[in-house]
C-alpha cells in the first residue's frame, strides 16, 4: 500500500519506528543504500539500521515508498504529534514556495485543492503540471518533423535501393524497397515525452494521478520507443515550433535523468529528485532580492573572480551574490554571502570570516553580510569590523532573515530586511 513519509533533514530514519511512527522496510533501507552508494553518499549517511539526511531536500520515490525530506531553520523540538505535524505542513509549504520562487516547480498549474492535500506528495505535483502540459500538446497538436526512413512502400518515392528491393520485392513487383522522407510526430522531443510517460506509469503510486495518466496515453499517437540518456536533451534547439514544449521536456528530463529502475525485478523502482538546500536557500535570496530592487540597485549572481593560479592550477572565489547601488554619484558594492544553518551564539565560523574578508579585497566592498535563516525575531543584526586589509575600515555584518512569517508562511519581506540594513549600516551596533 502507498505510504508517505515526511523528515526533516539531518534527521534519521531506521527500521525501528521512532516516536511518530516512521520506519523503513529491509528492502527499502537497501535500495537507499544501494543509491546512496551511486551518488558518491551525498545525499545521505548510512547509521546503523538506517540513514541519517544531510542537507538535501525533495523526495525519494521508491516503490510504493515516498520519502520527502524537508527544510528546518531551526532546533526547536515538538511536543505533540498535532504540533509536529503542523510545523511538517508549514516546512512542506515553505520548501514548495521556494522552488517556485526559484522556477524549478510551477505551482500555478496545479489547483489549490492538490496543492493542499496532504497525500497528495511533492512529486505527485510534478507530475501532476507535466501530465497537464502533455494533455496541452496533444489538444495543440504534437509538432511534425521531417525525418529518414527506409522500407518498403507501395509507391515509389525517395531513392531506390536496389539491391534490397531486389531481395525482397522479387515475388511482390508491386512494391518498391526505398529511402525516403516522412513528415510526422514520430521525431526526439515527442520521443522524450513518451519515455517520461512509460516511467511515470512504472512509478506512479496516487490514482488520481494513474487516472489521468490513463488518458493522456490514450491520446498519445503511435511513436518510436527509445532509451533516452543525458545526451538527448542537449541535442534540443528551440524554435518556434517546440517552444511550448519548454516546461514539458524540463519535467521530463527531470523523469528520465533522475530514474533508477530495478534491474534486479520486483517492485522497488526509485525516482529521486534532491536539492542541495545550501544552494537553494542562496538562489531564493538572489531572486527575491532580484524581484524587490531598488531603481539605483543591481544584484548579480554567480560572480567569480581568479585568486590563486600556477603553471597548472586556477583558483577562483566566488561570492553568492554581489549589490552594487548608486548613492549620490558614488558606487558602493555589498557582498552577500548565504549560509542555510542555524547560528545559536552569533560566533560565526572562521572559514566563513576568512571567505569575507577576501571577497571584500577582491570587489572592494566595505558592507558584507554574512546571511543566516532564522526564526526567531532579531530587531538587529550584527557587525563586526576587520582589524586590516583595505585602506578604509571594512567589515562583515551577521544578518538573519526569518524563513517563516507569524502565520507560518514563507516571509515575503526578507528583501525588505536586507535593504534596510544597507540603508542603516552605520546605525548598527558593534561587536
Amino acid at each position: 500500500m502507498p505510504r508517505t513519509i515526511q523528515v526533516f533533514e539531518h534527521e534519521q530514519l531506521t527500521l525501528r519506528p521512532d516516536r511518530w511512527g516512521r520506519k523503513l522496510e529491509p528492502e527499502e533501507l537497501e535500495k537507499l543504500y544501494a543509491f546512496n552508494d551511486r551518488k558518491d553518499n551525498v545525499y545521505f549517511t548510512g547509521i546503523r539500521h538506517g540513514i541519517k539526511f544531510k542537507s538535501y531536500v525533495g523526495v525519494i520515490q521508491i516503490g510504493g515508498l515516498t520519502l520527502e525530506i524537508l527544510p528546518k531553520a531551526d532546533k526547536q523540538k515538538e511536543g505533540t504529534e498535532s504540533e509536529h505535524s503542523a510545523v511538517t505542513a508549514q516546512w512542506r509549504n515553505a520548501l514548495l514556495r521556494m522552488l517556485a520562487i526559484c522556477r524549478h516547480i510551477d505551482l500555478e498549474s496545479v489547483s489549490e485543492a492538490n496543492l493542499e492535500r496532504r497525500h497528495h506528495s511533492i512529486l505527485d505535483l510534478y507530475f501532476e503540471i507535466f501530465l497537464q502540459e502533455v494533455d496541452k500538446l496533444l489538444h495543440q497538436g504534437l509538432s511534425k518533423k521531417y525525418r529518414h526512413a527506409q522500407g518498403n512502400v507501395t509507391a515509389l518515392k525517395g531513392r531506390l535501393d536496389f539491391g534490397r528491393n531486389i531481395s525482397q520485392n522479387l515475388i511482390h513487383q508491386e512494391r518498391f524497397y526505398t529511402h525516403h522522407q516522412v513528415y510526422d510526430q514520430d521525431h526526439l522531443i515527442n520521443q522524450i515525452l513518451l519515455r517520461a510517460l512509460i516511467i511515470l506509469d512504472q512509478i506512479a503510486t496516487s490514482p488520481f494521478i494513474k487516472d489521468r495518466l490513463a488518458r493522456v496515453m490514450l491520446d498519445f499517437p503511435e511513436i518510436k520507443e527509445m532509451s533516452i540518456q543525458a545526451h538527448h536533451f542537449e541535442r534540443l534547439s528551440e524554435n518556434r515550433k517546440t517552444i511550448h514544449y519548454q516546461k514539458a521536456i524540463q519535467i521530463a528530463k527531470m523523469i528520465i535523468l533522475n530514474y533508477s529502475p530495478d534491474i534486479r525485478g520486483g517492485h522497488e523502482d526509485m525516482l529521486a529528485l534532491l536539492f542541495d538546500m545550501n544552494k537553494l536557500w542562496e538562489e531564493y535570496v538572489y531572486r527575491v532580492l532580484q524581484h524587490e530592487a531598488p531603481d539605483n540597485t543591481s544584484v548579480s549572481f554567480q560572480n567569480s573572480k581568479l585568486f590563486w593560479q600556477s603553471e597548472q592550477v586556477k583558483k577562483n572565489i566566488r561570492p553568492d551574490l554581489v549589490i552594487t547601488r548608486t548613492v549620490g554619484g558614488e558606487k558602493e558594492t555589498y557582498i552577500v554571502d548565504t549560509k542555510w544553518k542555524v547560528l545559536d551564539d552569533l560566533r560565526p565560523d572562521d572559514g566563513d570570516l576568512k571567505q569575507i574578508f577576501a571577497y571584500n579585497l577582491y570587489w572592494e566592498s566595505y558592507h558584507s553580510i554574512l546571511l543566516y535563516p532564522s526564526t526567531q525575531t532579531r530587531t538587529l543584526p550584527v557587525r563586526g569590523m576587520y582589524e586590516k586589509g583595505m585602506s578604509k575600515d571594512h567589515g562583515c555584518m551577521l544578518a538573519f532573515v526569518e524563513v517563516l512569517d507569524k502565520d507560518g508562511k514563507l516571509n515575503g519581506g526578507c528583501a525588505e530586511q536586507v535593504w534596510s540594513w544597507m540603508t542603516e549600516v552605520n546605525t548598527v551596533r558593534s561587536l
